[in-house]
């Protein structure tokens, strides 16, 4: 029997599957998140993940996307060997016309991330088209199709390597956890492929993150076979490293890992690793001819009563009158709540910035004394001043560092996850500092931002310069203006307990 599947139901389908992803996480990863705030010891980390549920919640109930970075479209498809497709369309041109209808819905416009020649002139295709495909045909009569989100910070982390066949998969794991930072926004999860080739590799990582969330009943019911060993191994031996929630060092930097595995050559072991960030967004749907398939609205009360307000040892900082005087005074650590107008820019305003100042050309607005937010934000809908709003990953400034310090007069500046080397040494040399919001509470930041207008670079979109009217904008001291990383110095610290409390444990009761 041949089944017919409509271009217009693949469409509609995907378009509404991937506007639902936007906004609902899946309740696998709210329960296992929730779990984790309730164990987590770490002040710091539990901030974070109050902040992250926080937001999750509130993107359920105002259905605004859960991460400004609103993702890469990547679909799984195994297509029914009797079903039909009925289009003369490709099935890339169909799964893309429900991106792009998706991506370009009015009352929750997503933010259009895709550029197209991306080795010379990066344009933006407007509308986050063209979708990631991959097609398998199976026996059967219907359509499974599985669509994914997927940020561009967790993504850039992503390993990969052709191992000796002897070499130990553990021992790469945890050298290649620690080198990816916090620019992942941890927790999340890991998805390891292993064996067939490089390409074949990075796919089955890709995929494994599809699966649910299912480590804790995992370990109460025991491995069944040697991966599921694997699997609870690299879980505890990565959360041991003491990285923890964004980095700020905690009990969990992952929830579960996931391997798929493929047979490879008997010379090779490639193995790929791709990490699932806290705005995980992937959801499966099913097609059998009978019309578009429609996700099911999650309940409110299924998300832990978790809501986010600023700890009591935050401090009120007035961006109006920031002198570097009273950036000096901070600690790495320290919670701040930011009052008054920043600046925004990220890649593209950077780069610019950096041209015009080579040419001695005026800038289209001052810096002197001001703190400049990285964040691209997701176009407003109704009354909003502006839309999703989070951090983009620092790390990408850090060679305009040095620059805006010295050239700009910039004091301070605000991203996601840690810097490196080369920007800590220009924070250190200017007295400026590095402030850490939480990737993965977009729309909770948002809700922070008060008033925005483009001020510089109209044209480059989202990336364009804003100045920001902000009220307690909750932030952490990530580097200071001595040059201390709260990213180095936590992670030590927690690893240290870790194995204080796993000792601990070991040692027989009296």
């Amino acid at each position: 029997m041949t089944v017919i599947i409509r271009e217009a139901d693949i469409v509609e389908s995907v378009a509404d599957a991937l506007q639902y992803i936007s906004y609902y996480h899946p309740m696998d990863y709210i329960r296992a998140l929730g779990v984790a705030y309730e164990k987590e010891e770490s002040p710091a980390a539990k901030d974070a993940i109050a902040q992250i549920l926080t937001n999750s919640r509130m993107c359920a109930e105002g259905h605004r996307p859960i991460c400004q970075d609103t993702g890469i479209v990547t679909v799984f498809v195994e297509w029914g060997q009797q079903c039909l497709l009925d289009s003369d369309s490709s099935l890339q041109e169909v799964i893309d016309e429900g991106v792009r209808r998706a991506y370009l819905h009015p009352e929750n416009r997503l933010r259009a991330s895709i550029v197209a020649d991306p080795a010379f002139s990066r344009k933006n295709t407007k509308d986050n088209t063209p979708s990631v495909l991959h097609v398998e045909m199976v026996p059967g009569h219907h359509v499974h199709i599985t669509v994914a989100a997927k940020g561009g910070g967790s993504e850039n982390k992503t390993k990969f390597a052709m191992l000796n066949p002897s070499d130990s998969l553990v021992d790469w794991v945890l050298e290649m956890v620690p080198k990816m930072g916090a620019g992942w926004c941890p927790p999340g999860m890991l998805g390891i492929g292993i064996g067939g080739t490089a390409e074949q590799a990075m796919k089955l990582a890709k995929k494994s993150l599809m699966d649910p969330i299912d480590m804790a009943e995992l370990k109460a019911r025991g491995p069944a076979d040697d991966t599921e060993r694997l699997r609870i191994e690299l879980h505890d031996k990565v959360n041991a490293l003491g990285i923890g929630a964004q980095g700020l060092g905690g009990l969990t930097t992952v929830l579960d890992v996931k391997i798929e595995a493929w047979p490879t050559h008997a010379a090779s072991k490639p193995v790929a690793m791709i990490p699932n960030c806290a705005a995980t967004r992937h959801a499966h749907f099913v097609l059998d001819g009978s019309g578009p398939a429609y996700l099911e609205t999650p309940k409110l009360s299924d998300w832990p009563e978790v809501h986010w307000t600023p700890s009591k040892e935050s401090k009120r900082v007035d961006l109006d009158t920031l002198s570097p005087a009273e950036v000096a005074t901070w600690q790495p650590g320290d919670r701040l709540l930011l009052n008054g107008r920043m600046l925004t820019g990220r890649d593209a305003a950077h780069k610019r910035i950096q041209d015009m100042l080579s040419r001695g050309e005026p800038l289209p607005v001052s810096f002197a004394g001001r703190v400049i937010y990285y964040v691209g934000p997701v176009d407003p809908v109704r009354d909003e001043v502006v839309g999703p709003a989070g951090p983009t990953t620092a790390t990408r400034m850090d060679k305009f560092t040095e620059m805006m310090l010295a050239e700009t007069g910039l004091i301070a500046m605000v991203g996601k996850a840690e810097r490196g080397p080369v920007a800590i040494e220009a924070i250190r040399k200017h007295g400026a500092a590095y402030l850490m919001a939480v990737g993965g509470a977009a729309y909770l930041v948002a809700r922070a931002i008060k008033q925005a207008r483009v001020v510089g670079f109209e044209d480059l979109g989202m990336e364009a310069i804003y100045e920001f009217g902000v009220e307690d904008m909750p932030v952490t001291v990530a580097v200071s203006a001595d040059g201390r990383s709260v990213h180095h110095m936590a992670p030590l610290v927690w690893r240290e307990k870790i194995a204080r409390m796993a000792a601990a444990e070991m040692v027989p009761a009296e």
